[in-house]
């Protein structure tokens, strides 16, 4: 039986990620560590299977339906990761006793959701988390805040707007409208405003709260403000006064000012995020030179979601950085770069017989801190040329049968004869 060729091709919403998407990927992931570690929050993994109840206990339908969930080979009901939020609430209660609270993680990994694939939403990407649990404080709001804001500032993304509100104090108006029982889904109907727009939510809220008034009031309350002093006004004014919701939003943006990033900071009463477990402070992060990509970076407390597994309640607040969307719009906006690989120069090969003075050229850059590589064959030069054209390599190198070095400004088709690697070694390393 003669073998058949199996057409290669992969899953819908799902993707290969080539050489220049994989090195700014990596980048990205570089810059938001570091962020992420001068703030003191430390990594931590799980895995990417966890029991199926353990997802799910605290979800609502629409996270069902997304989920990856299969029965393994024994027999087990389990499921692939949504997020990295509740898995790392069933690591804190697992954990508790070898954790310092308040304790401050960060992890930047894949999830998988079966959503519907469109422009920057796939369904295998990358999330990059940092949250804070064990302390109910207005100090940690602020600092994911500020963590989040700093790390899409260290790799470029400055023109931003941080919608931030409090679920209490949206809960606290649902009560007065006498629609608490329903809350949930406004909370998910409401969530969809960005997407669907007005009239439709006007409709799904009539039919959520049985009246046209209802769903008029709700769309009122969540129409936004010109400042933040406006907004939390309006928000007291129809949601029963100040209270502990309103205060910590007064205390969070007072923490933003102090910091100097409040311009970077807006008060949305629409913002409610759809996850269940939310509790407290929620946001999300809008480009503003390309808004309708939707948030790129969302998060807020959660007051109790490791209470699913333990009794001890255990707050918690954090935030999340959606990469593959991010870079969706780092790639419409012209601000994603090109890079073909990690190398500051290629040797090129003139003639096999200098293969072993190549070796020992490279060698001696590498141990010099540069990255280089060596062409393996003597083939024309335009295809060694077109080469590290391709993989974005600034400097080409020839070496010759003493051991001398040639360097070649691969842009400008300069070149400098008879240096020695050290020599070669500082000019490529000053200059870049």
């Amino acid at each position: 039986m003669e073998n058949q060729i199996i057409q290669p091709r992969v899953l819908k919403g799902f993707r290969d990620a080539l050489p220049q998407e994989q090195i700014l990927r990596a980048s990205l992931i570089e810059k938001i560590t570091g962020v992420y570690r001068s703030y003191g929050f430390v990594p931590i993994d799980t895995p990417v299977l966890e029991y199926t109840e353990i997802l799910l206990r605290k979800s609502n339908g629409e996270t069902e339906k997304q989920v990856f969930r299969f029965e393994d080979n024994g027999g087990r009901d389990v499921a692939m990761r949504f997020d990295l939020t509740v898995p790392f609430a069933r690591f804190t209660a697992e954990h508790k006793a070898e954790l310092a609270f308040p304790f401050k993680r960060y992890h930047i990994a894949k999830v998988w959701r079966g959503e519907k694939p469109q422009a920057g939403r796939y369904r295998e990407f990358v999330q990059c988390d940092i949250d804070t649990v064990g302390s109910d404080s207005a100090s940690c709001d602020a600092e994911i805040l500020c963590a989040m804001k700093a790390a899409l500032a260290a790799i470029g993304i400055e023109k931003i707007k941080i919608h931030i509100n409090h679920r209490g104090a949206f809960n606290r108006f649902l009560a007065l409208l006498g629609a608490a029982d329903k809350s949930e889904d406004i909370l998910r109907s409401v969530d969809k405003l960005a997407k669907v727009g007005k009239d439709a939510v006007a409709s799904e809220l009539e039919q959520i709260t049985g009246g046209a008034e209802a769903a008029k009031k709700i769309l009122d309350y969540v129409s936004p403000s010109a400042t933040f002093d406006q907004a939390i006004a309006k928000m007291e004014g129809l949601c029963g006064g100040a209270a502990a919701d309103t205060d910590r939003l007064r205390q969070v943006y007072k923490m933003l000012e102090a910091a100097g990033i409040a311009a970077s900071f807006v008060l949305d009463p629409s913002i409610t995020r759809g996850l269940d477990y939310y509790t407290g402070l929620v946001y999300e992060t809008f480009l503003d030179e390309l808004p309708t990509i939707g948030s790129i970076c969302s998060g807020g407390r959660y007051d109790n979601l490791a209470g699913l597994y333990t009794k001890e309640r255990i707050p918690g607040v954090g935030g999340s950085i959606g990469l593959d969307r991010l870079m969706a719009a780092m790639e419409q906006l012209g601000i994603a770069g090109k890079k073909g690989s990690y190398l500051d120069a290629e040797i090129f090969c003139q003639d096999d017989s200098l293969a072993i003075a190549n070796q020992k050229a490279a060698a001696d850059l590498r141990a010099l801190g540069v990255n280089v590589e060596v062409f393996p064959e003597a083939k024309k030069m335009n295809q060694q040329y077109a080469l590290a054209e391709a993989k974005s390599v600034a400097w080409g190198i020839f070496v010759a049968a003493d051991g001398k070095l040639t360097l070649k400004n691969l842009k400008t088709r300069d070149q400098t004869d008879g240096l020695t690697a050290q020599d070669a070694a500082k000019i490529i390393l000053q200059r870049g």
